[in-house]
């Protein structure tokens, strides 16, 4: 009976995964015949963040197509394998995707270096953005400035697969202790993607200086400490049922750490400045350091709220 339902579980996961891939891997398609026709994707006809959306769609394809073979292969790894395997092949497609794919503008450029462009300068604003204080992202093109987008990338594909893998061991195995842990997995995941995906589209409303509107602290604010809370989960749906430094203070510290991480990445794009979310000695960095006070408080939210969800998972779980 159970491995009734888990096939149709796995079937049923891959069917939606591949519907709600499917405009990434479209996008993907389309550049690559542009490219092979023309030798290169004129700059007004690029859709907006095929890297690394594209690269994401096919990893998690590639994770849950395997999940029943890594699953009977590698049994209580079988997401860490599963993720290792689906991360592998996200760089592999993001490697060849940045270096192999040309976008013109008023010249011929990689895809990963106009990717990096578009940070400062979005594709139907090419030709009109004003240049004001985001001249700080001026410079040669570096994969270091990618940081946030390849930790991005890596917490998506992870928290997913995490999600995937577990319900459908839960329903191999019986086990449900990590029901509630990979319930809130999944909800942060699939939250988190939505304001990925947002942000592509908007950037969160920034309009080019270093002191952003209200409405972007805020969304800028819950992006960063969401990261943070959906990277935490991953440990702390590991964890359930362990001690409590193991169940509680790990996932909280893998969210700050993450947190903090997505903080660097932004430092380096900018850099070595930081998006202020308002004016004032509470928004501004602390003597030598980068940070504001609100920064520091962000990140500190994101391993409270990591910490309170796991010790109230755990609690229930002994109840």
């Amino acid at each position: 009976m159970n491995n009734k339902r888990y096939l149709k579980y796995y079937l049923l996961s891959l069917a939606g995964l591949a519907a709600a891939c499917a405009y990434p891997i479209y996008m993907g398609i389309k550049v690559i015949l542009l490219v092979i026709s023309s030798g290169a994707v004129p700059y007004k006809e690029y859709p907006k963040y095929i890297i690394p959306y594209t690269p994401i769609a096919v990893s998690l394809i590639a994770g849950v197509i395997l999940m029943p073979l890594i699953q009977r292969l590698f049994r209580r790894l079988d997401v860490l394998a599963g993720s290792a395997i689906a991360l592998a092949v996200f760089f592999v497609t993001e490697h060849l995707m940045e270096t192999k794919i040309l976008v013109m503008a008023e010249r011929a450029v990689v895809l990963g270096s106009w990717q990096m462009s578009l940070c400062y300068v979005p594709p139907d604003m090419y030709e009109s953005r004003p240049w004001k204080a985001v001249d700080v992202l001026l410079g040669g093109y570096s994969p270091f400035f990618k940081i946030h987008f390849y930790l991005i990338s890596v917490v998506i594909i992870i928290a997913l697969l995490n999600s995937f893998y577990g319900f459908a061991k839960m329903i191999k195995t019986g086990d449900y202790k990590r029901k509630k842990a990979l319930a809130v997995q999944a909800v942060t995941s699939v939250i988190f993607l939505g304001m990925c995906i947002w942000a592509c589209f908007t950037a969160f409303y920034r309009t080019g200086e270093l002191i952003v509107k209200p409405v972007s602290a805020v969304l800028m604010g819950i992006f960063f400490a969401l990261l943070g809370v959906t990277a935490g989960m991953f440990t702390g749906s590991l964890t359930i049922g362990k001690k409590r430094f193991l169940a509680t203070v790990l996932p909280a510290v893998t969210s700050v750490l993450v947190t903090v991480l997505m903080y660097i990445g932004e430092m380096v794009l900018l850099n070595g400045h930081l998006y202020r979310l308002g004016s004032g000695l509470f928004f501004r960095g602390l003597s030598k350091m980068v940070l504001a006070p609100i920064d520091i408080i962000i990140i500190l939210a994101a391993g409270a709220i990591t910490a309170l969800t796991c010790l109230l998972i755990n609690k229930k779980s002994k109840d």
